[in-house]
């Protein structure tokens, strides 16, 4: 109630303010004003024939061609490291912080954690990556490494993995690359289905193929990164030669004698790209050195419009550009926005999840994580993190006080007014909001979000509170990760993942079943179709499935993705469902699960969260991992104390606030009553890549879940 009635006061103080300020106002910012709300409004793309509804969806500036590369001399990737290479020559390419000292930590629950102290970032330049490149991809070629022979990168996200893929692009050796957090039979499916005989790993990852390499005969030579450590007394079990990387890269800084590099070619293989399996074994998506120039080519100008963009009223150039890498390579978002940038001749600092901020889980309390000492300008993001991001503030804001909840809530309350009629809020900066990018490193002028869908609620909130624009894209493995983005310079709005990239366009096609059709009014809805050179070869070796889902119209590649689109008066897409998500209930109704769960994570109560539907009854239940401090809090709210996190989580009362407070998220998100899950069961397991119920990109795996908690599904149904 006294919330309220101060924002009410506040709220009128700020209206007072406005038509204070108004007329000097409009005299100097006026025209910026209507010129950012102009820009906000423009057409993004357009059909090439209106008057037929299949027709496909092109970026107004490519109505009459897609773009091929982003730059007209370079037509592998391997031309755009070496353009980049002349460019930069002695700028810093590659950094990596040196661990000081590691410790280990007892938790409250028992559990003891490894905790780091690392020091500041330590470069490589651009010419001093470019001999590593070259030796290593010579010492793999005196390992016996053919051309166009395969070899498989395992390992987490490091220089290294760069120093090595540049090396096997450059000597057209196509990269195979599983997640560093696959089970045993996923990475045993890759490299037999691969047929690779030489290995590229971690030290860390290494011991994994004892247990394997009876069921891998062809893998002959092991290659770690070792850093510049080499491990002594390991053995595996075989003839098998292990090799530190260090020393490939000694035997290779030597020249081989009558020896004709094998160049690569736009249309060779680049990467086989092993998917997370989200709904069962993965497949090896088939990318050539054409497909990702093509996203390089639409990505570049989107996504960081590197060059381009402007900060402190002039031209950023893309060598100023410092970029935090953490998320896995072996997925295809990191991988291309690697490349684009290292293409524009930006730096890159290499870091990981698990040291990514000063609160991270290997981050020894009072030392810096990767983002406070990169103070990075570019970023990627996930819909988990950034959420995690969103309730980690509110969670601050919450526990603050009276006069800082309020505070904030009418700061960005006002700063959304403003921001959505083109407004700037310079005095809101300054006061509150410039401090939150500090969190972030503090010079963050964007962040891309990718492999999941994001909410517009998270996507508007990081966007005003931590003054940069955060742009949702869309794409797939088997569209080297492009196929649209925001204009985030341009696009004020929220909620869809912006217009076709200038490499590739767009179609929807009816999903009668579903209920979605091109004539659909007011706007188009149906299955996404991505075509243009950016779409994968295929599946390796699975026709079928590569039959199924690639097609060509009018000599166009398409990809079609399963997921249902619409496209507004702009011109930009906006995901709306997925095929495999949609359940339909016993009485008829169709409930799309990654819709509810996209919402529902809003919830501060929860972490994360799997909606399941049986198609024979009438609603819908879920499993929830709770976020334990929220979960805590609603214990003490209950005057409850528990023996330990299970008591917690299986208590009656502490159950019906949970779902109190679910039944408020999805009323506040306009849920239906038959996509509100009805039951719940919360989990103690927290959903990681190890336990083999999500992804590497933290995407859902539906099968494993059910699997897994079959008998909490079971009883949610029967009670």
């Amino acid at each position: 109630m006294a919330d309220n009635i101060v924002s009410s006061v506040l709220n009128g103080v700020s209206y007072f303010f406005d038509a204070l300020t108004y007329i000097p106002y409009k005299i100097s910012s006026g025209s910026q004003v209507s010129e950012r709300l102009r820009r906000s409004e423009e057409i993004r793309a357009k059909q090439l024939d209106p008057s037929e509804p299949l027709s496909p969806w092109r970026h107004i500036n490519n109505l009459d061609s897609l773009c091929e590369s982003p730059f007209p001399d370079c037509y592998t990737i391997c031309d755009l490291f070496n353009r980049s290479l002349k460019l930069n020559t002695n700028r810093p390419c590659f950094g990596t912080r040196p661990v000081l000292s590691l410790s280990e930590e007892k938790q409250p629950d028992g559990k003891v954690f490894q905790k780091m102290i690392l020091g500041d970032y330590e470069w490589q330049t651009y010419q001093e990556v470019d001999v590593r490149i070259d030796n290593v991809g010579r010492g793999l070629t005196k390992l016996n490494q053919q051309p166009k022979s395969r070899i498989l990168i395992f390992a987490e996200t490091r220089a290294d993995w760069a120093v090595c893929m540049h090396a096997c692009f450059r000597y057209n050796f196509p990269i195979v690359t599983l997640y560093a957090t696959l089970g045993e039979e996923a990475i045993i499916h890759g490299i037999t289905e691969s047929e690779v005989t030489h290995v590229i790993t971690s030290a860390e990852l290494l011991p994994k193929f004892k247990s394997l390499m009876s069921r891998i005969p062809k893998v002959t030579n092991i290659i770690y990164m070792d850093g510049n450590k080499p491990l002594k007394g390991f053995t595996l079990p075989g003839n098998v030669k292990i090799t530190p990387l260090s020393e490939v890269e000694s035997i290779g800084s030597s020249p081989i004698q009558n020896f004709n590099k094998s160049e690569p070619k736009p249309h060779d293989i680049a990467v086989i790209m092993y998917t997370s399996g989200s709904t069962g074994v993965p497949k090896g998506v088939l990318i050539s050195h054409y497909n990702i120039l093509c996203a390089v080519a639409g990505l570049s100008e989107r996504i960081f419009h590197l060059g381009e963009e402007l900060k402190n009223n002039r031209r950023v150039k893309s060598e100023e550009d410092v970029y935090i890498a953490y998320l896995p390579l072996a997925h295809i978002l990191e991988l291309t926005c690697e490349i684009s940038l290292i293409a524009y001749g930006a730096s890159l600092g290499f870091g990981s999840p698990l040291t990514l901020t000063d609160k991270s889980p290997k981050i020894k309390s009072g030392s810096k994580g990767d983002l406070a000492a990169l103070r990075p300008t570019l970023m990627a993001g996930v819909p988990l993190v950034l959420d995690r991001l969103f309730k980690l503030v509110w969670e601050n804001v919450n526990g603050g006080g009276f006069a800082k909840r309020v505070l904030f809530k009418f700061l960005l309350s006002y700063k959304r007014r403003h921001y959505s009629s083109g407004s700037k809020t310079p005095l809101c900066d300054a006061l509150i909001f410039k401090k939150l990018n500090s969190i972030l490193g503090g010079r963050l002028r964007m962040i891309a979000s990718g492999g999941a869908p994001l909410s517009a609620e998270t996507q508007n909130f990081i966007t005003l509170a931590f003054c940069f624009p955060l742009g949702q894209g869309y794409g797939l493995t088997e569209t080297c990760g492009a196929a649209s983005l925001c204009e985030l310079s341009r696009d004020l709005s929220a909620g869809h993942v912006g217009p076709a990239l200038r490499s590739c366009e767009l179609r929807l096609r009816d999903w009668t079943e579903g209920g979605y059709t091109v004539l659909d009014k007011p706007f188009p809805r149906g299955e996404v179709l991505v075509g243009g050179g950016n779409v994968a070869l295929g599946y390796f070796k699975n026709e079928e499935k590569t039959a199924e889902d690639f097609i060509t119209l009018n000599g166009i590649r398409y990809f079609c993705t399963g997921d249902i689109g619409e496209i507004d008066g702009h011109g930009r897409l906006r995901i709306i469902d997925r095929k495999k998500d949609l359940v339909k209930l016993q009485a008829g109704e169709y409930i799309s699960l990654g819709k509810v769960e996209t919402l529902l994570k809003l919830s501060p109560v929860i972490d994360n969260i799997c909606v399941y539907a049986d198609s024979y009854k009438d609603f819908a239940v879920a499993l929830i991992v709770p976020n334990h401090k929220a979960l805590e809090n609603l214990g003490q709210k209950l005057n409850k104390t528990f023996n330990n996190y299970t008591d917690l989580i299986n208590d009656d009362d502490v159950l019906k606030s949970v779902r109190d407070e679910i039944g408020k998220q999805a009323k506040s998100s306009k849920l239906l009553r038959t996509e509100t899950p009805q039951r719940i069961t919360l989990v103690k397991e927290v959903w990681l890549p190890e336990t083999g119920l999500v992804t590497a990109a933290m995407k859902l795996k539906r099968r494993e879940i059910e699997k897994f908690y079959s008998a909490d599904l079971e009883r949610m149904y029967n009670e």
